[in-house]
């Protein structure tokens, strides 16, 4: 039953950011289910697969740098190669072909607190792993 969790924390991602993506933008696409999904997956997977007393700002950094990778090959998957058009950031300064942008990496940085916490108090309820606690 072990093998479900990913799938289980991969769709739970993908729900919640299209969420906030319907709240923010009121607007989404399915493909930011497999975005969001993998970035929820991967965010939780950072304490996982490294000290578990790793300071919160530097999941938070993690988390940050893992949204932006996958943002971008998503952006140019999407949006260049299949041109969708999904989102673009080109009139954001600082973008890199309009599909990522330092302003969305701080952005992504917050919602990563969101995403350790939460991808934790899930483990913990869910499957009684180690009772979350934090350092910041």
């Amino acid at each position: 039953m072990r093998w479900l969790r990913p799938l289980i924390l991969f769709g739970i991602g993908g729900f919640l950011y299209v969420l906030i993506e319907l709240f923010t933008r009121g607007r989404s696409h399915w493909s930011m289910f497999l975005v969001g999904g993998m970035a929820f997956y991967l965010i939780g997977c950072i304490n996982e697969y490294t000290r578990r007393d790793l300071a919160m700002r530097w999941q938070m950094a993690a988390g940050a740098i893992i949204i932006t990778l996958l943002e971008l090959i998503a952006g140019i998957i999407v949006n260049i190669i299949l041109g969708w058009n999904v989102w673009d950031y080109s009139n954001l300064p600082g973008n890199l072909l309009g599909q990522i942008c330092p302003q969305f990496t701080v952005l992504w940085f917050l919602l990563s607190a969101v995403a350790v916490y939460l991808d934790d108090w899930i483990r913990w309820l869910l499957w009684g792993e180690e009772r979350p606690k934090y350092k910041f």
